[in-house]
């Protein structure tokens, strides 16, 4: 369980101040619930299940029905399990057999990273995983020696936050999860060496909203990286996906899960705009995923087919 600070008369959590979500003002220790309270506007940040809920219930109520639809065909895929193995497996082993294909490629994308771009911050380093899921990545990070905050929007038990607690039992503390959306997150400016996009940036409604709340959130010279979002050519190529991949929900889950605009996939044009906007300096890097993924452009072309997602990993550092 994450332990509690409650110095100066503002409220943190493992030593990371926090702010309220709603109205970015200091929070304080409550005197009538577990938790935090924001003098301003009253809004309560609570520990409920072992879970921080920092979204409040206005934007609660806007996520309803993605959080709803995500569940479900997360739940249809074959995402979780009831047993601890399943989880602590991840990435290099699915133990349910039903997406190894995908849990492939997260694992050499984390392989990557551990390699070539974790050893480049500072020991002890705190990172925000934003976009976790079950966690998997904070208790590889923990293991590792870093200081980890798990931050999502879902939190049930087999595939949000909730599911951490299988890691509980290999970790000397849980890392802290936060329920909370990634363009209000609820701690000060300038605490994390590390803000991890874990297959998760392409959630975003606005790049350019979401990334200035990890900036926001690094210290001076501190790394955002993002990962495993589908990159492609063109915005063309991403258009079409996003058409097929709605006739295709449709048709399995009886939903295009399209209540809210998520954008799906990074363009160049896009990076360059970021780039441009917060005065930074994207490093791209290519992990190998072998010979069948790396020969998909080609076989799609010779077949008349769209281009396919590729993935790679965008890195920046926070200018002082």
């Amino acid at each position: 369980m994450s332990t509690v600070a409650q110095g100066a008369n503002l409220g943190s959590i493992d030593g990371v101040e926090l702010q309220c979500p709603r109205c970015g003002r200091s929070l304080e220790p409550s005197l009538q619930v577990p938790g935090f309270i924001c003098n301003l506007c009253n809004f309560p940040l609570l520990l409920r299940d072992g879970i921080w809920r920092a979204l409040p219930e206005e934007r609660a109520a806007y996520f309803s029905q993605f959080i709803h639809d995500y569940e479900m065909i997360r739940a249809a895929e074959g995402r979780g399990s009831h047993t601890a193995d399943y989880y602590l497996g991840l990435p290099y082993k699915d133990a349910s057999g039903r997406n190894s294909t995908q849990w492939k490629i997260r694992a050499r994308t984390f392989d990557y990273m551990s390699k070539h771009l974790l050893p480049k911050l500072p020991d002890k380093a705190r990172v925000l995983d934003i976009g976790a899921g079950n966690g998997w990545m904070s208790y590889r990070l923990s293991w590792l020696g870093f200081r980890a905050i798990a931050v999502d929007l879902l939190v049930n038990d087999q595939d949000g936050l909730g599911a951490a607690t299988h890691y509980q039992s290999r970790l000397p503390d849980l890392f802290p999860r936060v329920q909370a959306e990634s363009s209000k997150l609820p701690f000060t400016s300038g605490q994390f060496d590390a803000v991890i996009f874990n297959a998760s940036f392409h959630y975003a409604e606005s790049y350019t909203t979401t990334l200035y709340e990890a900036m926001r959130c690094l210290k001076d010279g501190g790394m955002v990286i993002i990962a495993d979002t589908p990159w492609y050519s063109s915005r063309a190529s991403g258009e079409r996906m996003l058409a097929e991949r709605r006739i295709s929900f449709l048709q399995r889950f009886g939903t295009p899960s399209d209540s809210i605009t998520s954008l799906e996939y990074l363009t160049d044009t896009q990076l360059i705009e970021l780039e441009q906007a917060f005065g930074i300096r994207w490093e791209q890097h290519i992990p190998f995923y072998g010979v069948r993924w790396a020969m998909r452009p080609i076989r799609a072309r010779l077949r008349g087919r769209r281009e396919p997602a590729r993935f790679r990993i965008y890195t920046a550092r926070k200018v002082a």
